[in-house]
């Protein structure tokens, strides 16, 4: 099966230890696998659309349509529809009724990054949720239970799904670390998401609310379809690699990712510094980063090892270990600090993007940026423990970072953003 970690044409070069292309490097043309992915399209004529009596009845009745059942769970107000697309532009109530169900998909899976987007303008937090909707049932797919639906499709035995999985399959040079009926669900799934997210990029429409709401903010900020397929091409890499061998390859998990959604973000946040893009993959890398360390407990129960296996034998340590035990290990907190400080190289980039972004939408960035600096803090703190108990901020923590976070980047005037960064440097005022 296919060679894995094929070298991405990534936008800059690497750092904490990772090698790169040097700039000045040509672009190489697609691999095939790539160009595989890339394929993947719902083609008009060959599917089912959505009758337009049936799409003026959906219109009609949009303001009665809810999307929390009896039971408080989230419904998808498209369920019923047999097609897999509108052929005809969909009307505005529709729209909202995806951008609603967006929306409180975020509010219900990530609290923190709901929080950080909710003072965005409208439009921009309606956008944003579209962005976490797709991240959120793509990481579902490949690592959680989500069943995605795709009306008309015969399931893992549809042609053109087992034509695709052929191919991936070829191209690879190992086979899945899941057994064959999950892997089978899993991939398959992975390839119709693909197909949905074509619509975002043709003159059809997903009768998913995701893609539905996705489709008009690619639309509305223009934003290229590769950094979502990058994103799908890192969830399908899950079902065949638990292991990373050096930070190499883990730079290109996280790349594909955490990376491309930052890159997602910043065409809904605005900027005119091409800067910001490279700024934006190391915001990636940086919470990734420390997503790995922060969860080491929780993967190796999952027989999964994200940190560079040749840095664990460097320092005499085994995966076996991770269970816990090595906490015990005298080289476990060296490294732990180590691994902080190189997270901490991309920490330096990525608040370095905040300057280059309008002053309205700096504020979502900026508390990522810093909860997830306070998470990797409190692991140095607590000597790498993060077996005991899982590193999380409290809520007393949330609200005094967001307070600090909303002054410095709402309210702080550009003259004094330079004495606020001195004055955390000391440690006077929070690093921010």
């Amino acid at each position: 099966m296919l060679e894995r970690r094929k070298p991405l044409d990534l936008l800059f070069p690497l750092k904490g230890n990772a090698s790169s292309r040097s700039e000045e490097e040509d672009v190489r043309p697609p691999t095939t696998l790539e160009r595989l992915r890339a394929g993947v399209t719902l083609a008009r004529d060959a599917v089912k659309a959505v009758s337009v009596t049936a799409m003026e009845a959906l219109r009609e009745g949009a303001s009665f349509i809810g999307i929390v059942g009896e039971t408080n769970e989230l419904v998808d107000p498209f369920e019923y529809l047999d097609a897999p697309i509108w052929s005809e532009h969909p009307p505005a109530e529709l729209y909202k009724l995806a951008y609603r169900y967006c929306e409180e998909l975020t509010r219900r899976e990530a609290g923190n990054f709901y929080h950080s987007f909710k003072y965005l303008p409208d439009e921009q937090r309606m956008a944003m949720c579209a962005i976490y909707a797709f991240c959120r049932r793509a990481d579902d797919i490949a690592d959680g239970d989500w069943a995605d639906r795709f009306p008309g499709s015969k399931g893992e035995m549809d042609p053109e799904a087992v034509t695709y999985r052929n191919k991936l399959e070829s191209l690879q040079n190992r086979g899945t670390i899941l057994d064959e009926e999950a892997y089978h669900n899993k991939i398959t799934q992975l390839f119709f998401f693909r197909k949905k997210l074509s619509t975002c990029y043709s003159d059809v429409y997903s009768t998913d609310p995701v893609f539905l709401a996705l489709k008009d903010t690619v639309d509305r900020y223009g934003i290229q379809r590769d950094v979502f397929d990058d994103l799908i091409s890192g969830m399908e890499d899950d079902l065949y690699n638990n292991r990373y061998r050096s930070f190499d390859e883990l730079y290109v998990y996280c790349y594909r990712v955490a990376s491309v959604v930052g890159l997602m973000c910043i065409e809904v946040y605005g900027y005119d510094d091409p800067r910001a893009k490279k700024f934006a993959e190391s915001w990636g890398i940086f919470m990734q980063l420390t997503n790995v360390l922060r969860d080491v407990g929780e993967d190796i129960q999952r027989d999964r090892v994200y940190l560079p296996l040749d840095e664990l034998e460097r320092n005499e340590m085994r995966e076996e270990e991770l269970n816990g035990r090595i906490v015990l290990n005298k080289h476990w907190e060296p490294y732990v600090r180590q691994y902080a400080a190189r997270a901490r190289t991309y920490l330096e980039e990525a608040r370095a993007l905040l300057p280059l972004l309008p002053r309205r939408t700096r504020y979502s960035p900026a508390a990522m940026i810093a909860f997830y600096d306070k998470i990797l803090r409190q692991i140095e703190k607590q000597q790498g423990d993060v077996f005991t108990r899982r590193v999380k901020l409290n809520k007393i923590q949330k609200i005094s970072l967001a307070a600090a976070v909303y002054l410095r980047h709402r309210f702080l005037p550009a003259f004094l953003d330079p004495v606020w960064g001195a004055l955390a440097k000391v440690g006077i005022l929070p690093a921010v």
